[in-house]
């Protein structure tokens, strides 16, 4: 019947029929009223029409609030005399840990909570860096713990008391992401995606807090490697005290004990991986909430995983590993020459000049390799992976997103060294490695978002229909319906063991190229992450943006975009190992 026909009716059923009057004006069919009819459920009528409304509110909210938090204890710390932020993240780590607790031991046990996986979500590679990252936070802890009990007398309560709630905290998120990151859970959905945006909000403002206390260690080392403020010893610990937002002046000294400074040591050189572990515990969490009610095909099973070991180890990758482990051997002789000649008012020019040189070479490689990639690439033509996925969609903005950070940093190096002047040395070295950083990253993310919106087995499966095609035709016999439901995993085993005995030159070709230009690119983008997570940061150390930009922005933007070029190293690793996996 055409619901045109008669006006009134509509009118007078408009209170019982709202899908039907949000519709066009042509005629509904009987399966387009089977389609709609699921959404009609009576119990969520209170809930507003956005699916992820209430949790993206709720945690929009909160990260505002903990950030303004944050940000009053960075610039004004006098003002928040009773450690207003941290008892907020203290709050905030407890409700994340009652939400995990009841999905865990109770909700997770339900019949038919999560009926389906997205093997996208929570591959061997981001597990693993996840596990040694959590593994370095809880040494951190435990280095947190015995210097805060060295110090209790100067420190606030809430303080002394933190590690002892992010310990558990992080623990059992681990947990959960190591053994849950690939649900989509079906059941509870309202409250399972506000515990995950409450999660979510937790690894924010614990990594901005992060951030803001490395920004005022590092402030510290360098007001005291500059002599801006500080007349002696005895005033130096009174004035880190002062930023640190402690009100005693004379017990926060931690050069009385050994056990305290070998503490404060250990805090200062685990310190990136706990920065880097909310980053990457956060990113999961956010696929965790965006997979709630999510519904898999079985196209979109691609168990890749499985094969890691077999393809690292017996792939034939050689080339690409001795060059980047060549790249690591050099850059790890780079980054020791460099702290220690960098301290030095003589051979400081000389840690600048090893240090832009070794990335003058490396670079130029990288970015060779990621033009050969893309051309590999064309050379496959295999067709892109259809279909909504956010994994995949959360991979490219994170990159993205994170790129930001390294470019950022490159513009402004590159105005404030044409502005200072090329013919310093200096000057020249920073010009060309920000013009190849910034070409680098380029090439570089092209190169990685093209990998990974490749299909990893769509010629396998174009092959295996063209067989089936030619014994129908030749039998005249309908394959059972069984027959036809098979999974990824199978008809990626099965066309391995077809390529075994019959390979094909120029697929295995193309596959190798891709494979040893992956591990070159993995290796090196290790290294490019060891050396500015623990400490090298000469865009701040020469003094060009300094003097361009003026200490107090320069200072801001360096430690705001030197995180994020961490991370972006760290992400394009996993990134990388994807590719090479699904090559």
């Amino acid at each position: 019947m055409n619901m045109n026909s008669d006006p009134g009716v509509i009118e007078m059923d408009s209170t019982w029929r709202t899908t039907e009057n949000s519709c066009s004006d042509e005629p509904l069919s009987g399966t387009e009223h089977q389609i709609q009819a699921p959404e009609l459920d009576p119990m969520l009528v209170w809930v507003p029409s956005g699916r992820r409304l209430i949790s993206g509110l709720l945690g929009l909210n909160v990260v505002l609030l903990g950030a303004a938090l944050l940000a009053g204890q960075a610039f004004n710390p006098d003002g928040l005399r009773h450690q207003e932020p941290l008892v907020f993240m203290l709050l905030l780590m407890g409700a994340s840990l009652i939400w995990m607790l009841w999905y865990l031991l109770w909700a997770r046990k339900q019949p038919d909570i999560c009926p389906h996986k997205d093997h996208h979500a929570g591959g061997i590679t981001v597990v693993l860096v996840l596990l040694l990252f959590a593994a370095f936070s809880l040494m951190l802890y435990i280095c947190k713990t015995g210097y805060l009990i060295s110090m209790k007398e100067c420190k606030p309560a809430v303080k002394v008391l933190a590690p002892f709630f992010e310990a558990p905290f992080l623990t059992l998120q681990t947990y959960l992401l190591w053994a849950h990151s690939k649900d989509c859970i079906h059941r509870h959905k309202i409250i399972t995606r506000s515990g995950l945006m409450l999660i979510l909000s937790a690894d924010l403002l614990l990594w901005l807090n992060t951030v803001t206390e490395e920004t005022i260690h590092e402030e510290i080392e360098f007001e005291k490697e500059n002599m801006l403020t500080f007349s002696n010893i005895k005033s130096f610990e009174v004035n880190i005290s002062e930023s640190l937002g402690i009100s005693n002046e004379t017990l926060c000294q931690c050069s009385a004990s050994a056990a305290c400074l070998a503490f404060r040591k250990g805090i200062e050189i685990i310190y990136p991986f706990n920065m880097e572990y909310y980053l990457m515990a956060g990113c999961m969490i956010y696929v965790m909430w965006k997979n709630v009610g999510r519904k898999m095909t079985a196209s979109q099973h691609h168990i890749t995983e499985k094969l890691t070991v077999r393809i690292i180890f017996q792939g034939g990758i050689i080339y690409g590993i001795v060059f980047g482990v060549l790249v690591l051997i050099a850059g790890a002789t780079i980054f020791i020459l460099y702290q220690i000649w960098v301290s030095q008012p003589q051979l400081r020019l000389t840690a600048f000049l090893i240090f832009y040189g070794y990335h003058i070479v490396v670079m130029p490689i990288m970015s060779l390799c990621c033009l050969a990639g893309m051309l590999v690439h064309r050379l496959e033509r295999r067709a892109d992976e259809a279909g909504h996925n956010p994994t995949r969609s959360l991979d490219v903005v994170l990159l993205v997103g994170a790129a930001l950070g390294q470019l950022a940093l490159s513009y402004f190096s590159l105005v404030a060294a044409l502005a200072v002047g090329t013919q310093r040395p200096l000057g020249g070295l920073d010009l060309s490695y920000s013009l190849l950083s910034l070409m680098e990253l380029i090439l570089q993310n092209i190169f990685i978002i093209e990998g990974l919106h490749r299909h990893p087995s769509l010629l396998a499966k174009k092959k295996s229909k063209q067989k089936k095609s030619i014994f129908k035709s030749k039998k005249k016999v309908s394959a059972p319906v069984q027959e036809e439901k098979r999974t990824d995993l199978s008809l990626l085993e099965r066309n391995a063991s077809a390529a075994a005995r019959k390979p094909d030159q120029k697929n295995s070709g193309t596959k190798r190229a891709i494979r040893e230009i992956c591990a070159f690119l993995i290796l090196s983008n290790i290294m490019l992450w060891i050396i500015p997570a623990f400490g090298v940061h000469p865009q701040f150390e020469n003094g060009l943006g300094k003097e361009f930009f003026g200490f107090s922005a320069w200072f801001v933007l360096v430690n705001l975009g030197q995180p994020l070029c961490v991370f972006y190293r760290m992400h394009s690793v996993a990134a990388l190992m994807e590719i090479l996996i699904s090559a």
